[in-house]
């Protein structure tokens, strides 16, 4: 059975569901120390009701962090991580934010194709000091050996009446 003949529902995640995205978490093989949902908006993909894939977004003022992107083995190659990163992305643009950052070292290749170029840890941990990820990085002294990736968000025009 393919995506396309499955019902496919995106939703917010409430914080009643912070099992379910760490359990895809760990299907995915990605790390769940960090995760409140709490701290930002996340999103869980469902495949004809059974959770597939998920995405987090952390807020800080005008910039926003992408995590714990996952979507299960056997729902990938689908478009599913595609239509979550955009809801990411949308989400974060009509909240205003001028740039989105997020830590790959593994799936750059990915995140290029959504125009996202390489950045730093200093850049990240200057623009979103207070979110989870970011002080989880920085106390446990991962943050260095991550790669950073920055994506600045098209502005709308601004016009005088």
């Amino acid at each position: 059975m393919t995506l396309t003949d499955m019902h496919v529902k995106l939703r917010q995640a409430a914080p009643a569901d912070l099992p379910t995205v760490l359990d895809l978490l760990i299907r995915c093989g990605l790390h769940t120390a960090s995760v409140e949902l709490e701290a930002g908006t996340y999103w869980i993909a469902e495949l004809d009701g059974v959770p597939g894939g998920c995405i987090g977004l952390e807020h800080g003022q005008g910039v926003s962090l992408i995590r714990s992107t996952a979507v299960v083995p056997e729902a990938r190659g689908q478009g599913l991580g595609r239509a979550l990163v955009r809801s990411a992305l949308t989400h974060a643009s009509l909240r205003g934010d001028r740039t989105v950052f997020l830590f790959s070292s593994e799936a750059g290749d990915y995140w290029t194709r959504f125009g996202f170029g390489p950045s730093s840890a200093a850049e990240i941990a200057g623009a979103l000091p207070d979110v989870p990820q970011v002080k989880s990085g920085l106390s446990r002294g991962w943050i260095d050996e991550e790669l950073v990736w920055r994506l600045d968000l098209p502005q709308p025009e601004v016009t005088q009446g």
